[in-house]
């Protein structure tokens, strides 16, 4: 394999490649849903509890993950982790009932849940060793993931519908980005199981459970409020341009496209904005860029001026769950885990919550929320401690992993 000389761009390939790893293993298998809806003869909601059931296994993993970090370390979790999601694709090839997919659906989550937490320490840890902002394109590199796996989703399709041929070339494309993995993340030495709690955590422990901080409560709520934004765009932009807008159904496909691909974007560039100018002021100006932004929308209507609401959301809150995770990684393994949990919950809620609302009143008031919800983010990011990236040298930084 091609030997990168410098150390921060191997380091940062390396755990890149963990993010495109967990983007690319989600899209593949959700891609197929059809498929496995057909070989199974599943109902919708069979289809929507065996969702639900891998979200709650991703929710489930926050109390194991913050112990296993402790132990292990971030890269051993990340390693074990990637294999596990690439043994899960073959669960659901061999899954010879439903009860048996739900199973293999949860195992999923859990995984799903130890390398996301993993990942972003990797990626934390790159930032605090180099004093280099690199997390916003690392998130871009999971949405690259996604792509990948649609784009090989499409050509299988093309060529045969066998699920099994699918999934083993897609576990052959895991088994790839996880030996470009190994060569380069960061080894960290495993933390005891007695850490230290945070000191604002004053009440200590009860019954052995460190309680989280203020501020890791404010990250939480900022997590919470950013995903269920994201979620919510993603699954309701294009039914609200069909019924709300009456857009053609050529275009109301655009609204997410208009999400995602400023969201993608602005993740490339992002890392450049926090450099300058500071993961607060970023999140704080782009969250309330992205709630102004769609509450304009929503009180203008039309076609055109809801796609630029819907593309301040993608830009502003582009940078939010990147710069959340770096302060989590900062307060310690158990803030980082409990985050992470918090953002599966606010993407798993989210959309379901909106859909509640439109039920209730309309979908403009639905997405009235989701535009709340972005302004929530800046109001939270007022009480987060933000790190700051110390400029001068540190020749003790630690250094990447041999292979």
């Amino acid at each position: 394999m091609l030997r990168v000389r410098d150390d921060f761009l191997r380091a940062q390939l390396a755990i890149a490649a963990l993010f495109c790893l967990l983007g690319f293993q989600y899209a593949t298998w959700v891609s197929r849903l059809p498929a496995l809806k057909t070989r199974l003869d599943l109902s919708e909601a069979q289809i929507g509890l065996l969702l639900m059931v891998c979200g709650i296994g991703a929710a489930a993993s926050f109390p194991l993950v913050a112990t296993l970090m402790k132990r292990y370390g971030s890269r051993t979790l990340a390693t074990v982790s990637a294999i596990a999601l690439g043994l899960v694709l073959a669960g659901l090839t061999l899954a010879p009932n439903f009860p048996v997919l739900l199973v293999v659906a949860c195992l999923d989550g859990v995984a799903v849940g130890f390398l996301n937490v993993a990942m972003n320490a990797q990626g934390a840890a790159l930032e605090v060793a180099f004093q280099r902002t690199a997390m916003s394109r690392l998130h871009a590199t999971f949405s690259a993931g996604s792509l990948l796996a649609a784009l090989l989703a499409s050509g299988v399709n093309a060529v045969t519908t066998t699920l099994s041929v699918h999934f083993a070339l897609a576990a052959g494309v895991l088994a790839l980005l996880l030996v470009l993995a190994q060569t380069g993340m960061l080894a960290d030495q495993p933390q005891p199981a007695e850490s230290t709690p945070e000191p604002d955590a004053a009440a200590g422990k009860r019954r052995g459970i460190p309680l989280p901080s203020k501020i890791t409560i404010w990250m939480g709520l900022a997590m919470v409020f950013g995903t269920i934004t994201e979620g919510a765009m993603n699954d309701w932009s294009a039914l609200y341009l069909k019924d709300v807008v009456h857009a053609s159904p050529q275009l109301a496909p655009l609204g997410i496209a208009a999400v995602s691909v400023m969201m993608v974007l602005a993740r490339l560039f992002a890392d450049g904005w926090r450099t300058r100018f500071g993961d607060g002021r970023i999140v704080r100006v782009g969250s309330a860029v992205a709630g102004l932004g769609l509450a304009l929308a929503l009180l203008t209507g039309g076609v055109v001026p809801t796609l630029l609401g819907f593309a301040c959301v993608g830009l502003g809150v582009a940078a939010v769950t990147p710069c959340v995770y770096v302060a989590a990684a900062r307060q310690g393994s158990d803030a980082l885990a409990l985050v992470a949990a918090t953002g599966t919950t606010g993407l798993l809620a989210g959309p379901a919550v909106i859909g509640f609302i439109a039920n209730a009143s309309s979908l403009v008031w639905g997405m009235g929320v989701v535009a709340a919800s972005a302004v929530l983010v800046a109001v939270c990011a007022t009480r987060i401690q933000w790190p700051a990236l110390d400029r001068t040298p540190t020749p003790a930084s630690p250094a990447p992993a041999e292979a």
